[in-house]
């Protein structure tokens, strides 16, 4: 016997317990659907077993229009008491409630999330950033001089250099991890990979360029 037919011939069985743990009704194209991946059932055999439950009266079918509907016998559940269903009611008003309110959280994350993406891209940012190139570049141009001079420099400029270089690095260090705090904190609310965030952004890291602030 082929899969498929073993799949059909045990068709009835899964379908009365789907239709009973979910007790709600389904058409024939619902069940199919829901259980054709996991149980690899043919639409033919999901109809075919529907109607053969119906007809055995283990299941009730009603017909609304040109379509079927299909659901467990409610008979064979126990009779809700008027103190049940409002306990119920009560826990959907809570439950709805509850949902309300992630909702907002959600709102109000997204929009603070929007104002800090923003502000990452602020004209002042982008002022401080070609700020700090220039004077990279101008420690650079003034680096590769004092490597090209004819005569040496003194102690005192030599480590004059080196509290600068230090000063520098401490200040390299002391941005990148105010850079990562404020990110950690955007990515906290932001729904994608931080690879993605910092794509849309446009934020370029030390990593992309192999560099790192070197050793005190």
């Amino acid at each position: 016997m082929s899969k498929r037919a073993e799949a059909a011939a045990g068709a009835p069985a899964i379908l009365l317990r789907y239709l009973q743990e979910q007790n709600r009704p389904y058409s024939a194209q619902d069940v199919f659907g829901n259980l054709q991946r996991e149980h690899g059932l043919g639409k033919a055999a999901v109809v075919k077993a529907l109607e053969q439950l119906a007809q055995q009266g283990k299941i009730r079918e009603k017909t609304y229009g040109k379509q079927k509907v299909y659901f467990a016998d409610q008979d064979q559940f126990d009779t809700v008491s008027d103190a049940d269903l409002q306990s119920l009611d009560t826990e959907i008003v809570a439950l709805s409630a509850k949902v309300q309110g992630l909702q907002q959280s959600c709102r109000h994350m997204e929009a603070e999330l929007k104002e800090l993406t923003s502000a990452l891209t602020t004209p002042e940012m982008q002022r401080e950033i070609a700020q700090l190139k220039a004077e990279c570049a101008g420690f650079q141009e003034r680096l590769q001089g004092i490597k090209g001079a004819p005569v040496c420099v003194t102690p005192e400029e030599k480590e004059q250099v080196h509290r600068e270089r230090r000063r520098l690095c401490r200040e390299w260090r002391t941005r990148k991890r105010m850079a990562a705090e404020l990110c950690d904190a955007i990515l906290e609310g932001y729904p994608k990979s931080r690879k993605q965030f910092f794509e849309e952004v446009g934020i370029e890291t030390d990593e992309d360029h192999n560099v790192a602030p070197p050793d005190p």
